[in-house]
């Protein structure tokens, strides 16, 4: 269990000003417990920064490539504050174990950003601890302010969102050779005080060109999309709504939500008789008509362009997701659009 314990401002201001500059007091202690030092050694050239808020290479699974400004669904400070938390996780394939940020809204979902500023004169961000007083160092620090005029002033990060791993490059002369070593650190679900002494554990500022690139954690909501169903006149049934996440498949989503949707009188594309084929794509039996919101749907891909080529606003349900780009908005379907036509 973390317990709160609040941090004063003037302790949490030190961040803005000392953070990544001389002090490396604590790299022993770091470099042997949770948060660690990773070192490599490469030729790649040194991070390149801008005033401008930086641009982020993102992709969300079945949703695809954001198609929209993502910082549309960041969440204000209070609401960061309210919905941070912490949760232990086993090992799994996909990621190690140990304790991770979550968001405690189901409606919310926890991002993974990065950006490069510069080290000389601090980061300017001032931090503050929602969650520590831990032996172990475990707790949830967030950043409460970016300073303005200071170096991360402009990058695009944001008040609510939770440092979790720093990464710096300094240049060793070996001959007429240059390597370039780079120092991670891992600041994931830690208490204040073990921050603060994780990011002093850094290599000192030997230059004002120094740069570090942050990973920061940041809560956002996921996009929704409206559905408006509209099932055929002969059914005489009222039409429905549902409310659908962004990169939700639209066959799923509506069984999950007990909404009938195979036409049961309608022949299959593929063997002319009936029943559906379980989501293979290959039956057109889950066809819906798209009055409302195509652009908000995934793009066909050739079977079903090739199935449905007659009919330009049908699409196959179990080959549609929903909200394609993260993208939101408001969505009308027909139901059993064979029926449609009788």
């Amino acid at each position: 269990m973390i317990s709160s314990r609040n941090k004063p401002l003037a302790a949490a201001a030190f961040v803005a000003t000392t953070i990544c500059g001389t002090i490396n007091a604590f790299s022993t202690r770091c470099a042997s417990s949770k948060y660690h030092h990773h070192i490599s050694t490469t030729s790649t050239s040194l991070f390149s920064s801008t005033a401008q808020e930086q641009e982020q290479q993102l992709f969300y699974a079945a949703a695809g490539s954001p198609s929209v400004d993502m910082n549309k669904y960041n969440l204000p400070l209070p609401s960061c504050i309210e919905n941070w938390t912490a949760v232990l996780q086993a090992e799994t394939s996909m990621q190690s174990a140990g304790i991770f940020l979550k968001a405690k809204d189901s409606e919310l979902f926890v991002d993974s950003l990065r950006f490069t500023i510069r080290r000389s004169g601090g980061l300017g961000l001032i931090l503050t601890e929602l969650a520590g007083g831990r032996e172990d160092g475990v707790g949830i620090t967030i950043i409460e302010e970016v300073v303005d005029g200071g170096n991360a002033d402009g990058s695009g990060i944001q008040p609510g969102d939770s440092i979790v791993g720093l990464t710096v490059k300094k240049s060793i002369s070996k001959g007429i050779n240059v390597e370039e070593e780079r120092v991670s650190v891992s600041t994931e679900c830690l208490s204040y005080d073990a921050t603060i002494e994780a990011l002093m554990s850094l290599p000192e500022v030997v230059s004002d060109d120094d740069e570090v690139t942050l990973t920061v954690k940041r809560l956002r909501r996921q996009p929704k999309i409206s559905v408006k169903l509209q099932y055929p006149p002969s059914d005489n049934l009222p039409d429905a709504s549902i409310e659908l996440f962004a990169g939700e498949n639209l066959r799923r989503a509506m069984l999950t939500r007990g909404i009938k949707l195979n036409d049961k009188f309608a022949e299959r594309f593929d063997s002319g008789g009936m029943g559906d084929c379980g989501a293979d794509g290959t039956c057109a039996t889950c066809v819906v008509s798209v009055g409302k919101g195509m652009d908000l749907l995934s793009p066909m891909k050739q079977q079903e362009e090739q199935i449905l080529k007659t009919k330009p606003r049908w699409r196959m349900a179990c080959k549609t997701v929903v909200g394609f780009g993260m993208t939101e908005g408001d969505l009308t379907i027909q139901l059993s659009p064979r029926q449609w036509e009788i």
